[in-house]
């Protein structure tokens, strides 16, 4: 492929801190889910904290949320398109348990402001993100340098913390056996910015507000 046009902005200018799946399912919301007591008094119980949680009680709550098989077994699958339930996080976090149908996923995608971890309790998830943080507004494409891409695959049982501006992808890449995870972030999502992706040059495409997920 040629290269991109110099005048892409590149990542050289921003502090450091593959392709997208065939076929990105859209969102199906499921039906409401309601934890069990047991589940609500083991894993909503997380310290709430004047400064909100940190990371690592984001990835504690969710590690401990996959491993409770009554609440993984809860939410309703749907082979067309992902599911989702909002759960209670801890310390006013906004939560989410996630079912994947075979061949779907996120797309490239940001959390803002917001800090969060997630965790897979079935299935396996692959994870490409990026190695930089990237601004925050006034560019529209934006050329990266080489060696920004990290890929990991997430069993389930294991999971991952990230910080602010985090860029990544999420993929269940199985022909045939779904997925689920659990995530958590604070503050709530206040936006969500999506890109595209074409070799080296990341493209924001749209910004979506909750009212646009929830």
């Amino acid at each position: 492929m040629s290269s991109p046009s110099p005048a892409v902005p590149t990542a050289a200018s921003v502090p450091s801190p593959a392709a997208p799946a065939a076929a990105v399912a859209p969102l199906t919301a499921a039906a409401p889910v309601t934890a069990a007591p047991a589940v609500s008094a083991r894993v909503g119980s997380a310290r709430a904290v004047s400064a909100g949680p940190t990371v690592a009680e984001l990835l504690d709550f969710v590690r401990r949320a996959a491993e409770d098989e009554a609440l993984i077994a809860s939410l309703p699958l749907d082979p067309e398109g992902r599911t989702w339930v909002r759960l209670d996080g801890p310390g006013s976090s906004e939560a989410w348990l996630i079912g994947w149908p075979p061949g779907t996923g996120t797309g490239w995608h940001d959390h803002a402001d917001s800090v969060g971890a997630f965790t897979t309790a079935s299935g396996t998830l692959k994870e490409h993100s990026l190695a930089v943080r990237l601004p925050t507004d006034g560019w529209k494409t934006l050329e990266l340098n080489e060696g920004m891409d990290r890929s990991r695959e997430l069993a389930a049982g294991q999971g991952r913390a990230f910080g602010q501006n985090h860029v990544h992808e999420v993929l269940n890449e199985s022909d045939s056996v779904h997925a689920v995870s659990v995530h958590a972030y604070y503050p709530p999502l206040p936006r969500i910015r999506r890109f595209s992706r074409a070799g080296a040059v990341l493209r924001l495409e749209q910004t979506e507000s909750p009212e646009d997920w929830q």
